[in-house]
């Protein structure tokens, strides 16, 4: 059991963030076949080709020798800071790595290798680079097409658990987080984990990243160069593995239209224009029209937060989908 004492300083300064290259890494480790939780059938005859095409470039297994069933080298996933983070900034990072530091990473990560081309890419002097490389490529041929939806899912978790922690404290914010994680004892506790340890964390606050592709468990990180940090899965990413395709009939769209009907079951938490039509795969401006249309009916409400204008089900839409089958 991992155990982060909280003080009363940690509350004021925990924060959440994105990372665009953390949730590469999880991908390459599901289709590699070093963490459960596989992508749907569906992911996997659209990504597997392309993953095998990927392993023909030297670059890219050197990538993935930098893994193991239990971790990974810290130049080739930089922690997150914010929730603006981009694949950019993540590149800018790996690309800064010292050659020493990356040299030392490597000899401590890498497990058995035995093919020729990834040992003379990870002896290179431009290592650095060419795993920068790889890494930037796997982005733009795995990725990069479903990270908007991705992204959107976690940035509605965001909001979600920025609300519970912010009125109610850490244990509604950590309330349905993942099972293995409890808030006792002015703690954050996290269960079935390797080996016992108690972190303080000192007034710095924990870093909360919602993840997509981390699915199905939860990952801590309590060594430099991360920040303390609680790795979970976003609110809504299970729907997202679903083998079964969603049904397009039912009492709620026959009502409403199936558009109209899977928004209005979308805005159970608060979200945005823009992060619905990336979620849900809808134009940005059919979502506009339809969520217009569900407010004058009652059925929805929103509010101004910062710069965006979130949506959310009221006490009537909450009854009409409590009584009808989507």
């Amino acid at each position: 059991m991992i155990r982060f004492q909280v003080g009363s300083d940690d509350l004021l300064h925990s924060r959440f963030a994105l990372s665009p290259v953390f949730e590469l890494t999880n991908l390459l480790r599901k289709l590699s076949g070093l963490a459960g939780g596989r992508p749907p059938t569906s992911w996997l005859d659209r990504l597997v080709p392309t993953y095998q095409r990927l392993r023909r470039d030297s670059s890219f297994r050197a990538l993935l020798a930098l893994h193991s069933a239990h971790g990974g080298a810290d130049f080739i996933s930089p922690p997150p800071r914010g929730l603006t983070q981009t694949l950019a900034d993540d590149l800018a990072v790996i690309r800064s790595t010292p050659l020493d530091q990356a040299r030392a990473e490597i000899a401590e990560y890498m497990g058995p290798v035995h093919d020729k081309e990834v040992l003379a890419v990870l002896a290179d002097a431009n290592v650095v680079e060419r795993v920068a490389e790889a890494v930037e490529r796997a982005w733009r041929d795995l990725l990069a097409p479903d990270w908007p939806q991705l992204r959107a899912i976690c940035e509605r978790d965001v909001v979600y658990r920025a609300g519970q922690l912010g009125r109610d404290g850490w244990r509604a914010a950590l309330d349905g987080l993942h099972p293995t994680v409890r808030w006792r004892n002015d703690a954050i506790e996290v269960l079935r984990t390797t080996g016992a340890r108690t972190v303080d964390l000192r007034g710095a606050g924990l870093l909360l990243v919602p993840s997509a592709l981390g699915w199905p468990g939860v990952s801590v990180h309590m060594d430099d160069p991360w920040p303390k940090t609680l790795i979970y899965p976003a609110r809504g990413v299970a729907a997202l593995w679903e083998t079964q395709a969603p049904r397009e009939s039912g009492a709620l769209a026959a009502l409403l239209g199936r558009s109209r009907a899977r928004l209005l079951v979308a805005v159970a938490e608060p979200a945005s224009t823009t992060q619905l039509a990336a979620s849900l795969g809808l134009a940005v401006g059919a979502v506009g029209d339809h969520l217009t249309v569900l407010r004058r009916a009652g059925l929805v409400d929103r509010a101004r937060s910062g710069r965006s204008v979130l949506y959310r089900r009221t006490s009537l839409g909450e009854a009409l989908t409590a009584q009808a089958e989507y």
